[in-house]
């Protein structure tokens, strides 16, 4: 997963700072970064482009401060995540109306940033979905994987699960595994894939899924214990 950082700051040798901070933020945590830098508000804002998952936006700036250049951001774009950098705390309560994440305050120490990083990392991951072709009878529908509850092998077939239907399709489970790669699914045992973001419980050895009982093999057990928390915590 490359993520694509915009950093639009008038005070160069702040640029510079950050970009060293996203190549550490790379080195320590295994995180590929795609970046662009900009001078000043109306850089980023003329011909705006929906490719960026996160903008560091300076504040102040001289043609265009970053509170104005974050309300022509969300007309063009509500999902990017917008971190205000500041050396102003009062343009927190502002920032709201932009659905800015948060604010960061100069001096900028690398632990606040990395810690604000990881949680707009996080926050990407969590939105992070992948459309799946099915085959039925009526033709082939897409199916996006945050629909799925869980899918579970019967033969030479899977069994898709939505909270609406379900659907019968040829494969194997290992190859869905692979498919579904990165997002928020793990095996429980052998037979079943499940959506983490659908578990609702885990009892004894089984994991509840709405209405659904779904036995955790006792070999997967311990990995599907840390797969799940790790989700909750925000780092899958």
């Amino acid at each position: 997963m490359k993520i694509s950082i915009a950093i639009v700051e008038d005070n160069l040798q702040f640029t510079e700072t950050l970009k060293q901070y996203l190549e550490r933020y790379k080195t320590e945590n295994g995180v590929e970064f795609i970046t662009y830098t900009f001078t000043d508000g109306d850089e980023i804002t003329s011909d705006y482009e929906a490719k960026y998952d996160i903008i560091f936006l300076d504040v102040e700036m001289k043609r265009l401060d970053g509170m104005s250049a974050a309300e022509t951001i969300r007309k063009y774009d509500q999902e990017v995540i917008i971190i205000f950098i500041t050396n102003m705390a009062q343009y927190a309560i502002s920032g709201y109306h932009v659905g800015a994440l948060s604010f960061l305050l100069k001096p900028l120490p690398y632990f606040a940033f990395s810690q604000e990083l990881t949680k707009s990392i996080e926050r990407l991951r969590k939105r992070k979905q992948k459309a799946i072709l099915i085959p039925t009878e009526n033709g082939i529908i897409k199916l996006n994987s945050q629909e799925i509850l869980f899918i579970e092998s019967f033969g030479h077939d899977l069994i898709i699960y939505t909270e609406k239907q379900t659907y019968q399709i040829r494969g194997t489970i290992k190859r869905m595994e692979e498919e579904l790669s990165g997002l928020s699914f793990f095996r429980c045992n052998h037979g079943y894939l499940v959506n983490l973001a659908y578990v609702s419980a885990v009892k004894g050895d089984e994991v509840i899924i709405k209405t659904h009982q779904l036995k955790i093999s006792r070999p997967r057990k311990k990995s599907f214990m840390l797969a799940l928390t790790q989700y909750i915590g925000g780092t899958v």
